[in-house]
């Protein structure tokens, strides 16, 4: 028997039952971002600083709050080293967000536990010796600060209370549900970056190896995130987000596991030769760009879409127009799109279909709102047939099923993902932010996407090889009997163009029409 495992695994279920919860002080925060991801997908919304009510001559918002001690005969002096007083105020700032979890369900090496408790010191430090009245469980602050100084002064490795602090924040976000997270700078800026087009990774290439029965790790990228954790080339890796990896799986699925939204994150289980196992939280920033690639198949345009940018509907159609030849088709390939900006999904219908309902979002405070084509449907007039398999995800599913459901394309390979939660990214400052989920998203006739997918029309099976091919076929048979050639406007047409889209979007942008 092994008494500190039993309080170790107390304390974690205790952070895990008692969440943090903060209700006083109004915070309002501008939603910059909206994301539909594969695990991960962002959009951009209009804009509004967060603003915290100011109360007192110093503008804290904890100046009106009446404090109360934790510690009666341990008032902390002030000006002590590592005063820790100072939490409820940041605690105050999150007061919008309740039912955070901050429980911690990895368990240390029984082999490496001690008998003896006693020496572990579990003590409240008279650091912590006040809090804001109702800001948070005193009790619940109490466990956490123990929980902090119990790390500085017995965790093998020296770790310095920003990084508790990060983890801790990051803890509690992954915890309320896989897509949730807490973006440090590098993450920030590579989510940013996304919506202009980037995908990333955690930076390694793995292999499955039969003679151990193991997936193994090949390579690991210089500096990349796996890098600076300590991944290294010859480690087992064992799963991957919630997939557990075997020999049933293909290089394909495992690569798609590991790419993602770049700045999003990912936990992956990995070993020493199949010793000990060991979960690390990676973040996809080991980034690249992502290209529209469009060729022209006996007059049909076969499109690869990898991503849902922010300028994906431009660079498709310019995609189009470098074809340079008549199309009487659209082979849209979303094969493997992780989703990305939900309102470029609804541009992107709204080439397709005009004065067409594409998705319902479904907040939680707010009623039903229903995303809607917008503008001239430039490509009507085309035969279109979407590709997807079960990786396509997200904004992904949001444009297969508006035109499943319009009967505006044939939907053909094998069932989707089942993403259907939209995320916001909300700015703390300006190098971090959090990454939230704020509501859900159904099929614009109501039909639920989160955990089912979108079916396709015909499925396809076998290798994905094949489905290129077998998707060309079906398209001939609706292919327009000529083509249409797609030009691009000379340059005074299009810069009037440009000049009246973007007036609209200021209006669309301005305070009057937020509804975020």
């Amino acid at each position: 028997m092994h008494p500190i495992y039993f309080i170790r695994s107390s304390v974690s279920k205790r952070l895990g039952k008692q969440a943090m919860r903060a209700s006083t002080g109004p915070t309002v925060f501008k939603l910059t971002f909206i994301i539909g991801l594969f695990g991960l997908s962002a959009a951009s919304m209009s804009t509004q600083a967060a603003t915290i009510a100011a109360s007192g001559a110093n503008n804290s918002p904890t100046a009106s709050l009446q404090l109360i001690s934790l510690n009666d005969d341990e008032i902390a002096a002030k000006n002590n080293v590592d005063n820790l007083s100072d939490i409820a105020d940041m605690l105050d700032a999150a007061d919008d967000y309740d039912d955070y979890d901050d429980s911690i369900d990895n368990v240390a090496d029984e082999t490496a536990l001690t008998d003896d408790a006693n020496d572990i010191d579990t003590s409240i430090p008279p650091e912590v010796a006040q809090v804001s009245l109702n800001a948070i469980s005193p009790e619940t602050l109490k466990t956490f600060v123990a929980v902090v100084d119990l790390v500085r002064r017995e965790y093998v490795d020296a770790v310095n209370d920003e990084e508790l602090f990060n983890n801790a924040m990051s803890g509690m976000l992954t915890k309320l549900d896989s897509h949730a997270e807490f973006l440090d700078a590098e993450a920030y800026e590579n989510l940013r970056a996304f919506t202009e087009g980037d995908v990333g990774d955690i930076g390694i290439k793995v292999a499955y190896q039969p003679e151990v029965g193991y997936w193994v790790i090949t390579e690991v990228i210089n500096d990349s995130p796996a890098d600076k954790k300590g991944i290294a080339i010859g480690d087992y890796l064992h799963q991957v987000g919630d997939s557990k990896l075997d020999e049933d799986k293909e290089n394909n699925d495992v690569e798609q596991l590991l790419t993602g939204i770049a700045g999003t994150q990912i936990d992956i289980v990995t070993s020493k030769a199949g010793r000990r196992k060991h979960t690390t939280t990676l973040q996809r920033n080991n980034s690249h760009p992502q290209m529209i690639e469009a060729k022209l198949v006996n007059g049909i345009a076969f499109v690869k879409l990898p991503a849902f940018q922010n300028n994906s509907r431009e660079k498709l159609l310019e995609s189009l127009i470098n074809l340079d030849a008549p199309i009487s088709g659209i082979l849209l390939d979303m094969r493997d799109n992780p989703g990305g900006v939900l309102t470029s999904a609804v541009s992107l219908a709204s080439l397709f279909m005009s004065d067409t309902d594409v998705v319902q979002v479904q907040a939680r405070q707010n009623e039903s709102s229903v995303l809607k084509t917008q503008g001239d449907a430039i490509l009507k007039d085309l035969p279109m047939v979407v590709l997807q398999n079960r990786y396509s995800a997200s904004a992904a599913e949001v444009l297969a099923s508006s035109l499943q459901a319009q009967k505006r394309a044939i939907i053909v390979g094998e069932v989707s993902y089942g993403k259907g939660s939209v995320q916001s990214v909300i700015p703390l400052n300006d190098e971090q932010a959090v990454k939230l989920t704020v509501a859900n998203y159904v099929t614009a006739s109501g039909k639920k996407i989160d955990g089912i997918g979108v079916k396709p029309d015909v499925t396809l099976s076998g290798s994905e090889s094949t489905w290129d091919e077998q998707a060309m076929d079906l398209l001939k048979k609706r292919a327009l009997a000529s083509g249409i050639r797609f030009i691009r406007k000379p340059a005074e047409e299009d810069n009037k163009i440009k000049a009246k889209a973007a007036v609209g979007n200021v209006i669309k942008q301005s305070p009057l029409n937020d509804k975020s």
